[in-house]
């Protein structure tokens, strides 16, 4: 061997080792603590887990109290041979506990879902309410028992987060770790919730966290698995929907007719987000109107669901029994459609009268729906290179979820768990491409996200847009007194002229102020007492600094 291969190679065997020396102090120094969170990650997926299952199991048992029946799968089959004031009265009783629920436990009577989890995981570091987060649980667990026509996943997600709260607490963790805490637990909720871990799994990481950092995957994972686990183990291996022979798989003629469902879907998902919100207004402002107590209010909409629900019993709970009838094409078209428009009806009803519960199972069944009666309509007119109309329903439930939910990834991989049947994936994921494209551009992208915006939390619009909110003016001022004080007269001067901030206004309010009065800082004034007191001055520089500092710790955490 020549002396320069001799030296090559002894190089490389140094830098070998050397790699070696430092991969084994990085995992004595960093293993442990790792180690530790995943171990941390397994039992809240575990404790995500169970309270998912007894989420579920609950629904369950007090639905077929209520209703009198033994199998509340068949549930709305099973109601339209209960007297009509059995049905009209079970909605009305269940609001009534409901409002007084809420109006006890929660400070403006409103139910805590999905969207309060994702603002908890962008601007308060993976924290939730806990005690209107329980109450919400229970107020959503009196609304799907008992004809509230909305999911259960919503609460869930919420109860997951109560949970990882708790933790974060207990740990004193930081936002870093307390959101992948809260991820970890959202994915083992949804995963037991549905019994699919993998979407469980996306869910958080897309939903939620609204990012796919490396470092937040394994322990998620691990997360979802454990809550898939339990809910396995209390309620064996199947699937929601079981459509074994149900589709014809020569559909690739047909791409083109899924193409233009998507739209459709897309369009049908507007609607029903645009229902929902149109209905919270109405109730808002008949609520005023009138003087209505705000306790009154689910008792109320309570009324409404039961009038329906007498002549159309399917819009009750979670409606999994009209989903799995539109599925396998148990419907003609006019019932299709019929039931598209009260369902969606129903739904906007029960979230406007504040009475709890998710919009994902929702958003399944009126996919379903909608995909049947557009299936039923496109086989009808090729019916010879048109396969089955059923197929169209399986994809119109993936697309109108994924609209409404705007996670198209999740979504996905949720509907083929759900159904436990891969081999029709190109449809679905046509059809979801393009209905989220139509509704990410019709409303702030997704129903959780444009209700933040509604409340003046603008996360849809990423980092940029929300951090300046999580910032306050008395947190970046330099206080008075300091060495790098602003002028005393000058700060005088800008307060006489009306130029000033409050101490806790938002840095999102006080940048506009910059703009409009060219100036270098204001003062910043504490209005506790009689009169406003100057306390310090915000630099324009300093606030800017402050904000970039977010900006690239958020880029951080989501690029780790």
């Amino acid at each position: 061997m020549t002396e320069p291969q001799r030296s090559f190679l002894s190089r490389k065997t140094r830098s070998g080792l050397a790699q070696l020396r430092r991969g084994w102090d990085t995992l004595k120094r960093r293993g442990p603590g790792q180690v530790q969170f995943w171990f941390i990650a397994l039992l809240i997926g575990i404790a995500a887990g169970f309270a998912a299952l007894a989420f579920r199991v609950g629904i369950d048992l007090l639905q077929a109290w209520v209703y009198g029946t033994h199998d509340v799968h068949y549930l709305h089959s099973f109601a339209r041979g209960l007297p009509w004031y059995a049905i009209f009265f079970a909605p009305v009783i269940g609001g009534l506990i409901v409002g007084l629920i809420l109006h006890k436990f929660t400070p403006d009577g409103r139910v805590r879902s999905v969207a309060d989890v994702i603002q908890g995981a962008a601007m308060h570091e993976g924290r939730v309410e806990t005690r209107a987060g329980i109450a919400s649980m229970v107020a959503s667990l009196i609304t799907l028992s008992s004809g509230g026509s909305t999911g259960r996943e919503g609460p869930v997600v919420h109860i997951a987060g109560v949970i990882s709260t708790w933790v974060s607490k207990r740990i004193d963790a930081d936002g870093i770790t307390g959101r992948d805490l809260l991820g970890c637990a959202v994915a083992a909720a949804v995963s037991a919730s549905f019994n699919a871990p993998i979407a469980g799994a996306l869910f958080a990481l897309e939903v939620v966290l609204r990012h796919f950092a490396v470092h937040a995957f394994a322990p998620i994972v691990i997360a979802a698995v454990a809550g898939t686990v339990i809910t396995r183990l209390g309620l064996g291996e199947q699937v929601e929907f079981d459509l074994a022979d149900t589709v014809d798989f020569q559909f690739y003629v047909e791409l083109p007719a899924f193409l233009l469902m998507g739209i459709v879907c897309g369009i049908v998902g507007v609607i029903l987000i645009r229902s929902i919100f149109f209905a919270e207004d109405v109730a808002t402002a008949a609520q005023n109107w009138i003087g209505l107590p705000r306790w009154l209010r689910p008792a109320v909409s309570g009324a409404m669901l039961g009038l329906i629900a007498i002549w159309f019993p399917h819009i009750i709970g979670v409606g999994y029994e009209t989903t799995y009838r539109a599925l396998t094409g148990d419907l003609f078209l006019t019932q299709a459609v019929l039931f598209t428009v009260v369902k969606v009806l129903a739904v906007a009803i029960t979230f406007g009268g504040h009475m709890g519960g998710g919009v994902f199972s929702p958003s399944l069944m009126v996919g379903a729906l909608t995909g049947l009666a557009y299936g039923l309509v496109a086989t009808s007119i090729l019916p010879d290179v048109s396969g089955n109309h059923t197929l169209y329903a399986f994809a119109g439930m993936g697309a109108v979820a994924a609209a409404v939910l705007g996670a198209p990834i999740s979504t996905t991989l949720i509907v083929f768990e759900l159904t436990g049947d891969w081999e029709i994936g190109l449809a679905v994921m046509i059809a979801v491409s393009l209905s989220t494209a139509i509704s990410s551009r019709l409303v702030d992208r997704s129903f959780f996200l444009t209700q933040l915006e509604r409340r003046g939390t603008h996360l849809a619009a990423g980092p940029q847009a929300y951090l300046l909110a999580m910032l306050r003016a008395g947190g970046v001022m330099r206080a008075k007194g300091a060495t790098n004080e602003a002028d005393p007269d000058e700060c005088e001067r800008m307060l006489a002229e009306g130029l000033s901030v409050g101490a806790s206004e938002t840095l999102e309010a006080t940048m506009p102020v910059f703009d409009r009065a060219q100036v270098a800082f204001l003062p910043v004034v504490d209005t506790s007492g009689d009169a406003p007191e100057i306390i310090g001055a915000l630099f324009h520089v300093d606030a800017l600094k402050a904000y970039n500092r977010l900006l690239a710790a958020t880029a951080a955490e989501e690029h780790s």
